[in-house]
């Protein structure tokens, strides 16, 4: 089948799977005589693959090592769930980073009622940001 025929079974466009093909992720299928992509089932079935573990977030290159794993012949499990385990880490720690952001968002929104609009004397921007910079930074040493 031609590349928009898999590309609609798959439920990818066209330009995805080439992509895929030129990074390596995909290995490039056969051509037809008039030169065009002949994709076979089990490629539309690898290449759903691809979209579900991208869907994941796991990067391009993970994704190329379980392709490649897969091509020759090798059970790539051990290695997808290494790599579920270190992107779930890095998800987990990313959360705790945005809850710490949210947290210092709503305080700054608490406080903005302290502070009138004005406009900024000389290099000020936004009061509420600044004082909240200065309150951060460290006191100069004594002199």
């Amino acid at each position: 089948m031609r590349i928009g025929e898999a590309a609609a079974l798959a439920g990818l466009e066209p330009s995805t799977i080439r992509f895929y093909e030129q990074s390596g992720v995909l290995p490039a299928p056969e051509r037809m005589a008039s030169g065009y992509r002949d994709y076979t089932d089990e490629e539309v079935d690898l290449i759903r693959f691809v979209r579900r573990i991208r869907r994941l977030e796991i990067p391009l290159e993970d994704v190329r090592q379980i392709v490649e794993l897969r091509n020759r012949g090798e059970a790539p499990c051990a290695v997808v769930r290494e790599v579920m385990a270190r992107e779930a880490a890095a998800i987990k720690s990313r959360i705790r980073e945005l809850q710490e952001l949210h947290g210092e968002l709503e305080r700054l929104q608490a406080k903005a009622g302290e502070f009138i609009d004005v406009w900024p004397q000389g290099p000020s921007v936004c009061q509420l940001v600044e004082a909240e910079a200065d309150a951060e930074s460290p006191s100069p040493p004594p002199s």
